[in-house]
């Protein structure tokens, strides 16, 4: 059959060349046939030993062309007469049309898209019908939860056949990739290898080649380390091991998030031998490069991506690259790196058509924007099918138009003027169109001057360039330097993005500008045009609401910036209070952390309230991800990135910093603000700028050029503290002697004080340094290492959790600490199971990971009777759910149906090591409220009378507590009733009485305490079996 073609480094290793030609060559395995030797029997042996879906095809066909070491598997077959009818139709239909090429490399790009233009003609009509997956991964996914014990919420994402290496001898089988579990199976000369684990429990995983196991994916849990070497598709294999485990982790990270991104949704048409799962988790991750790619909004899907060429007007070529297209987007990323990036909002887009073909520019499609720009796209397949999902995206815009009327599309286009953020000096005169003055928002708002403009212009006003000497000068060049950019490559949103773009990012943007320009590269405009309002809103919906968040915010007001003139009086301190109480109301799952409010108070400088906020929401929800929640998880990430990077990059001062302590102390801060609290501000600003053209990347550059600048001392350190004061020294030092503002005392300077402060250092020379040596970092591996590292840092916060909430724990509780441990884990395993296939029960509902660790896992009723059944020693026959369901109750003191872990290992407490006399107070108990419950109340109403005629006088002051119940109990649902009302404190209090009955005659009269409770067992049991 045809193959899609795949690059073979090495083509003759295990194969024997029978046919050849200039462009193709049919191979046969070494061992398939007559003949072969000892290396032939070896091959066939390993051939069998694989299981009949990876088994390789003894024949194929390789394309080569002459002066290429590389080959390109085109075809494959199972008999020579299958492989012998592909290598006719290839010398009958491709030889002569491949002589007429020049260049090898076109012949190699037409071989290509020829053998996928045959397998797409043939796999047109084998799409199954309908939006169930494939017979064959149903019956796999049935086999899957048969072997493992797994109930049917368990989907199961795809499986592959593998080996899975147990000491130095691999067992072949299946590996299974559930949702939720990995799972591994073999059977082979009668041992059996079973494995299951869970994704939450995974510490490591990585792919990995090594003499001892050949390219082999290692998983990691906290107590074992498995060897999976796939013979087939390990790329695959490991990309969706990636894409799972990462779905857990967010589970632990913040359950809301998980359980929103685990209702995958249902393919519409699945491929044959994909699940529907797989396609999706493909999907997303497709759309997740592509989201950050081009810094678009969270929900943005990508609809699909065609190779093409787009013309550019400023050097004159046509850059080769792929067109992305999303329902609100055209987006086009060149081949090369920085040659080209271009986004292209639906909303500015005016006419969209087809262009007379040509053979210099074949299948030519032209776009126009309002901002009077066109766009030529060339080599376009399927252009037809490509101008209508424009069009019928462009149908679709109108009612996502801001501020749009039912007059359909005509109406966006009729609008002549480009969107463009203004400048702040435009600013000055009248709001920006999007800037919260008209309509719903709070008179505080409307009459502040930062609606429209940035703290810096109304503190600094209008100085005159030429009354700032040199300074001025340089800043005037600045800007002429971006209108020449903004003549050649266009202004706003769809600006060309090249390396030229860098370069003048690199060089520091004009003051004037830095408001515009960090709305654009970050993304925060599209957000901000596409919410007209929805700041103004906010600000609004959140006045005199009173939260955690806004009592934090209120203490962290005035420290932030306190240097800075336009955070020393109201204004400032008003417009900042606003933003970042909006932000907290808008996302109260992160709502505040400190250091947002001094990267807050930066942006406030540069733009208007709104345009701040939109900043703020694409720094903490998309520029750095879970940075600023609870856990600060985010940074941590990161910091474990940075050390992994000073290994790599600084290896003889990584070991030094290791043993001082000093990259998690210094990182946090760092990161967290952006260098803005660690560097005098006029320098720790140009980095801002880099940081919204770039993203994490020259955060960790700059990072790394700071350790490398100070080496030599760092070395020479014996603690922490002195290294320390080493950068802390350094960063003050950092100068911007090209800022036109004036200058602002920076707090850390008393670090210089004593010896002679260290030389100076321009802040353009260090990016300058840092992009010289380190930038070699790419945004791809950094989400490589973000992923590695963030298995480490949330393992470590679950780790952390477990001994706190171990430590919790009364001393006297009976259990050692390695057995509350296992307990832990047993039981946060049973809470996170009511998540994988739980629906609609109360556990759940998303964890709250702000809560104190002992309440963030909890169990109900059905979830406690499993583990009391599977765990305790009473567990005992038929009696085992009601004993488990009164122990619920008894052990549920807020009486909400769910029981923390500090509960649940009291009530395995008074079971395992409680002595006799608290064994038997404990099922005693059990036959009262509130473990009773109202349905039980004739059974206790018998007991009563059993031992009121029954027992001797010596048994009625327990016997009156009994009694005493049995008026409660029937008043109990108007008292309850009454506590809702207002609460009644004299009831409550007698309940408690009941909770927990009095004892008198505990200490005097043992031999009737202990007589009850068998009694009251036994009596129960008669009256059941009368029932």
């Amino acid at each position: 059959m045809w193959l899609g073609p795949e690059e073979v480094l090495v083509a003759n290793a295990l194969w024997v060349t029978e046919r050849a030609n200039p462009f193709f060559v049919l191979q046969r395995r070494r061992g398939h046939g007559k003949g072969g030797g000892l290396t032939g029997l070896l091959v066939g042996t390993l051939d069998v030993v694989l299981d009949s879906s990876a088994r390789v095809a003894p024949y194929r066909i390789l394309h080569q062309t002459q002066d290429s070491q590389v080959y390109w598997t085109v075809a494959c077959g199972s008999s020579r007469k299958e492989i012998t009818k592909h290598w006719e139709w290839l010398e009958n239909n491709l030889l002569q049309t491949l002589s007429i090429f020049d260049n090898e490399e076109d012949i190699t790009t037409f071989v290509k898209g020829k053998i996928h233009g045959i397998i797409a003609e043939e796999n047109k009509n084998l799409q199954p019908q309908g939006d169930e997956d494939p017979g064959k991964f149903k019956e796999a996914e049935l086999k899957m939860r048969k072997q493992f014990g797994m109930p049917e919420g368990e989907k199961l994402v795809n499986y592959y056949s593998c080996s899975y290496w147990k000491g130095r001898v691999p067992r072949q089988g299946w590996l299974y990739l559930s949702v939720n579990h990995l799972c591994f199976y073999s059977f082979l000369l009668g041992k059996e290898v079973s494995l299951v684990v869970q994704w939450v429990d995974v510490t490591r995983l990585e792919k990995n080649a090594t003499l001892l196991f050949p390219e082999s994916i290692r998983v990691d849990t906290r107590d074992q380390e498995l060897f999976f070497s796939m013979f087939l598709n390990i790329g695959e294999t490991f990309k969706l091991m990636e894409q799972l485990a990462n779905l857990a982790m967010r589970q632990l990270l913040d359950s809301e998030g998980f359980l929103e991104e685990k209702a995958l949704p249902r393919p519409t048409r699945p491929h044959r031998n994909i699940s529907a799962l797989k396609r999706d988790l493909d999907a997303r991750a497709k759309n997740e490069c592509y989201r950050a790619t081009f810094r678009l909004p969270r929900d943005e899907r990508l609809d699909g991506h065609t190779g093409c060429t787009l013309w550019t007007p400023f050097n004159k070529l046509h850059i080769p690259g792929q067109m992305f297209i999303s329902s609100n987007y055209i987006c086009f990323a060149s081949k090369e790196e920085d040659a080209c990036h271009l986004i292209i909002p639906l909303r500015e887009v005016t006419i969209v058509e087809k262009a007379d073909s040509s053979s210099v520019l074949p299948s030519p499609l032209s776009i126009s924007t309002k901002s009077k720009m066109t766009f030529l796209f060339a080599n376009l397949k399927d252009r037809d099918f490509l101008v209508q999902r424009i069009s019928d995206f462009l149908q679709k815009m109108p009612s996502k138009q801001p501020g749009g009327s039912g007059g359909g599309r005509k109406a966006s286009t009729a609008d002549p003027a480009p969107e463009r953020p203004p400048a702040p000096a435009e600013a000055a005169d009248q709001p920006s169109p999007t800037s919260p003055l008209g309509g719903r928002q709070g008179s505080s708002v409307q009459e502040a001057p930062t609606a429209s403009q940035g703290l810096l212009k109304l503190f600094q006003g209008n100085s005159p360039m030429e009354d700032l000497g040199a300074k001025g000068a340089k800043e005037k060049m600045k800007e002429e330097s971006w209108d020449i950019h903004f003549f050649e490559y266009g202004r706003g949103v769809c600006m060309y993005r090249t390396a030229k773009t860098r370069e003048l990012v690199l060089k520091g943007i004009p003051e004037s500008l830095r408001g515009e320009l960090w709305l654009l590269f970050s993304g925060a405009w599209n957000e901000m045009v596409t919410h007209p309002g929805y700041y103004a809103e906010l600000v609004e919906k959140s006045m005199g609401k009173y939260s955690l968040a806004t009592e934090e915010i209120e203490r962290d007001l005035h420290r932030s910036m306190p240097e800075h003139p336009a955070f020393q009086n109201e204004l400032g301190i008003a417009a900042l209070r606003r933003v970042l109480t909006a932000y907290a109301f808008r996302n109260p799952t992160i709502g505040y952390c400190q250091a947002m409010n001094i990267v807050t108070s930066v942006l406030l400088l540069y733009g208007s309230e709104e345009e701040a906020f939109w900043l703020l929401v694409a720094l903490c929800e998309r520029m750095l991800p879970d940075y600023y929640n609870t856990r600060v998880v985010g940074a941590l990430v990161d910091q474990g990135i940075f050390e992994e990077l000073t290994r790599d990059f600084l290896p003889q001062l990584s070991e030094k910093m290791q043993d001082l302590g000093v990259i998690s102390s210094i990182s946090l801060s760092w990161f967290l603000t952006l260098f803005l609290s660690v560097m005098p501000f006029e320098s720790a600003v140009v980095i801002v700028d880099c940081f919204f053209y770039e993203g994490i990347k020259v955060i960790l550059q700059v990072a790394l050029a700071i350790l490398d600048a100070n080496m030599e001392q760092l070395l020479g350190c014996g603690d922490e503290g002195e290294a320390m004061t080493v950068l802390g020294r350094y960063l003050d030092n950092v100068v911007n002697k090209q800022s036109v503002s004036p200058p602002i005392p920076h707090l850390h300077a008393l670090l210089t004080s004593g010896d002679d402060p260290p030389a100076e250092v321009d802040i353009f020379d260090l990016l300058k340094v840092s992009y010289e040596k380190f930038s070699s970092l790419r945004a791809d591996d950094i989400e490589q290492m973000r992923f590695k590292q963030r298995l480490k840092v949330i393992q470590s916060l679950e780790d952390t959790a477990k001994r706190s909430v171990v430590r919790a724990i009364p001393g006297d509780i009976g259990f050692s600490i390695e057995e509350l441990e296992d307990l832990y884990m047993v039981f946060k395993a049973k809470h996170l199971a009511s998540q994988y296939w739980g629906g609609s029960r109360p556990t759940a509902v998303r964890r709250d990971p702000s809560l104190p660790y002992l309440e963030q896992y909890r169990i109900d009723a059905s979830q406690f009777r499993e583990l009391f059944t599977s765990l305790t020693p009473w567990a005992c026959g038929t009696h085992t759910p009601v004993l488990a369901g009164r122990m619920f109750r008894l052990l549920d003191e807020n009486r909400d149906s769910l029981i923390n872990f500090k509960e649940f290992v009291t009530g395995m407490s008074g079971m395992y090591h409680g002595d006799l006399t608290d064994k038997l107070k404990a099922l005693y108990k059990l036959h009262l409220p509130p473990a009773l419950s109202p349905e039980e109340a004739e059974s206790a109403l018998e007991a009563t009378h059993y031992f009121t005629e029954d027992s001797s006088s010596e048994a009625s002051p327990l016997a009156s507590d009994l009694d005493l119940f049995l008026p409660w109990e029937a008043q109990e649902t108007p008292r309850q009733e009454e506590q809702e009302r207002g609460g009644n404190e004299d009831g409550q209090e007698k309940r408690g009485d009941f909770f927990l009955p009095t004892h008198r005659g505990e200490s005097d009269q043992p031999s009737r305490l202990s007589a009850l409770p068998s009694h009251v067992g036994q009596r129960e049991r008669g009256s059941e079996g009368d029932n």
